[in-house]
Formats: structure tokens, C-alpha cells, sequence
């Protein structure tokens, strides 16, 4: 029995120095003295203070800043948590909960059969997803459902679905009724901590930014080129624009 045990029990401890103490210090020591920036999460200070990491999205709502991608569910990166409940929709491409009733597709009448209109569409839109009078989004109608309405007598629509986040994006940027909105702008990210918006939402936003902080399109639009990253290994995906880095770039022009 000694025989045994004694080599196994040396064994555990070599391997547990090796693998729990001298790995660990070697692979930790390398990323210090090589890549250290990037060991340490990539972090953003101002005036010597973390307010973040260059590949974490964060939560900006306030007019004079570069706003990031939705985030799925309503979930506010950096809220409650930070980044720990980051999570996408997983939601198909005709999932009401995105793209609102679409008739003859997913819209079903009470009786459960589909429905050739959207019997909760209004005239801004005629996607509508109806809400109960507590605000909860209203995915499966039923009999005997009660509706939140509006003074009109129009259906209170849900704001998260594409439809109403287009509306709401082209009223936020003063954008008319022909511009197209891109797809970063209302749809959220696989982990809903996306750092980056794509070229064309930041150049959108450019204009209302600028409003707000009295400064000139061309001007905000220099910063936007500046904080624009390039595509992974020069050809992988888009370019895109750091939210995080930008708004800190504009505090302090």
C-alpha cells in the first residue's frame, strides 16, 4: 500500500506546485511584461480613476452623448450588476418580441387564428405589440385581456420592438421618415455589452450631439474618425466606433 500512496502523493504535490503555483505566476508574469494593458481588462481612467474597459459597453442616455446598441430584454449594461448578466435575445427574425405583429406571419386573431391585419396596429405603428395596463409587453393576446390604451383610444405599444425603436431612434437624432436606420441602432448585441457602434449610427448621431454640446458637426465627426477601430485582422467584420473612449474624448474637448 505505502509503494503506491507515497509516489502518488509526491506526485500530487509536484503537479500542484507546477500547475497551481509556477504556471500560473510564468503565464501571469508574461501577460504583466508583454501585454499588461490588455492583462488588466483593457481599462479607461480619467483623471487617474477607472470609469471603465475599452470592450465593455456602458449605458449612456443623456443628449449630448454618443448612445451605444440596445441592449436585449431592457437589460442596461453597467445597471444592477455591471457586466455580469450580459446575454443576447436569441430571438428568431420573425419573433414578435423584435419585429412586432407582422399579419399573416405571426399576428393571430383571440380565436387563434391568423389574422390578415394587426388588429393592436396604430398609425405610427402598424406593427404594434400591445401592452396591459402595467406596461408589460403583451406577446400571446388572449379573451378577457385588459389593454393599457392612450387618450386617443390607440393601443399602448411595447418600445421594445424593432418598430418602435426605429420611431423612437429617428425622433431622438431628428432624422426623417426616408432615412434608414442601422441595424446596430436597434437591435442588440450577441452579449449586450457591445463597446462599438457601427460608422454609420455614430455619424447619424453626430448632428444632435453637436447640438447639445455647441460644437460643430465637422468637430464631432473628427472625434467619431479618431475612435473609429478597424476590422479584426484587417478584413474580419466592420469598423467600429467606441462609445466609451468617444464620450470621454468629448468631455474634454
Amino acid at each position: 500500500m505505502r509503494r503506491q500512496l507515497l509516489p502518488a502523493l509526491g506526485m500530487l504535490i509536484v503537479f500542484t506546485i507546477i500547475t497551481g503555483g509556477l504556471y500560473p505566476l510564468l503565464v501571469t508574469g508574461v501577460a504583466q511584461a508583454a501585454f499588461k494593458d490588455k492583462a488588466n481588462g483593457s481599462l479607461v481612467k480619467v483623471n487617474g480613476h477607472v470609469v471603465g474597459s475599452k470592450w465593455i459597453g456602458q449605458p449612456f442616455s443623456a443628449p449630448k452623448y454618443f448612445h451605444p446598441r440596445p441592449a436585449a430584454d431592457g437589460y442596461v449594461p453597467g445597471a444592477q450588476g455591471g457586466g455580469t448578466a450580459s446575454y443576447g435575445s436569441n430571438f428568431g427574425p420573425l419573433e414578435p418580441r423584435l419585429v412586432g405583429f407582422v399579419p399573416g406571419v405571426n399576428t393571430v386573431t383571440l380565436t387563434g387564428k391568423p389574422s390578415k391585419t394587426n388588429p393592436f396596429a396604430t398609425a405610427d405603428d402598424p406593427f404594434c405589440v400591445p401592452t396591459d395596463t402595467d406596461g408589460n409587453a403583451i406577446f400571446a393576446p388572449s379573451g378577457g385581456e385588459k389593454y393599457a390604451k392612450n387618450k386617443d383610444g390607440s393601443y399602448v405599444c411595447s418600445t421594445d420592438t424593432i418598430p418602435e425603436r426605429v420611431t423612437a431612434y429617428r425622433a431622438e437624432n431628428n432624422l426623417d421618415a426616408s432615412v434608414d436606420v442601422p441595424v446596430d441602432a436597434v437591435t442588440a448585441s450577441g452579449s449586450g455589452l457591445d463597446p462599438e457602434i457601427s460608422v454609420a449610427n455614430a455619424r447619424l448621431q453626430a448632428p444632435r450631439v453637436a447640438t447639445e454640446r455647441g460644437m460643430a458637426v465637422a468637430d464631432v465627426l473628427k472625434l467619431v474618425k479618431k475612435y473609429t477601430q478597424g476590422r479584426g485582422l484587417g478584413f474580419l467584420g466592420e469598423r467600429g466606433v467606441n462609445v466609451l473612449q468617444l464620450n470621454i474624448a468629448l468631455d474634454k474637448a
